[in-house]
């Protein structure tokens, strides 16, 4: 059965034809190369009242020949200065985890990839992962330890112990640098509409 579409080739085609009919707030998605339905190009808009608000970060998704029993990659090729993205611009998230036990015995089987997440889950859980990121296990070491909440909680438990003068400063140092990097970020975005 040469040239017959496969499974994962036509559910991907129903998922691009769903979005293109029914937007989703938020993002938008479409093929990179109308011959290859596996290479998706999304643009996120940063989320409203975030550091990332007015935004246009763009990826790349692609996706196994066996999808949707296996997850997609989700790269950002535009910068992004994020806790859960690789500098490289590889997203960590859970659902993006093949699914099955964790090796690390991080996260639950529940919390990974299940082949009923479909690209506007997907996106959705990016857009969600911009508004609150797990500091618990950063893909970005540097931008995880600059971000404002870990140097907030830190600056909290160490006030406790008569450190605060020391780390007030270093905590406004810090969070002015993460704040910098991410408004680069959406800056550099907003350039290249």
């Amino acid at each position: 059965m040469a040239g017959t579409p496969s499974q994962a080739s036509l559910l991907l085609q129903k998922q691009l034809k769903d979005l293109a009919k029914n937007p989703v707030d938020g993002f938008s998605a479409g093929l990179v190369d109308d011959s290859n339905v596996f290479e998706w190009q999304v643009t996120i808009i940063g989320p409203p009242d975030t550091l990332y608000d007015g935004g246009y970060f763009n990826a790349i998704m692609t996706f196994p020949q066996n999808y949707p029993n296996s997850p997609p990659s989700v790269r950002f090729t535009s910068g992004m200065w994020h806790p859960n993205v690789y500098p490289d611009g590889r997203v960590c998230i859970s659902i993006l985890h093949p699914p099955g036990e964790d090796p690390s015995g991080y996260e639950l089987a529940s919390e990974r990839w299940t082949p009923v997440h479909t690209v506007e889950s997907i996106v959705l859980s990016i857009i969600s992962m911009l508004s609150s990121p797990n500091d618990e296990s950063p893909a970005n070491i540097e931008a995880a330890v600059s971000a404002p909440y870990n140097i907030l909680s830190l600056s909290l438990s160490l006030s406790l112990s008569g450190a605060s003068a020391v780390v007030k400063k270093d905590w406004r140092e810090k969070r002015d640098e993460f704040k910098k990097k991410v408004r680069q970020c959406v800056r550099r975005s907003q350039e290249m509409l």
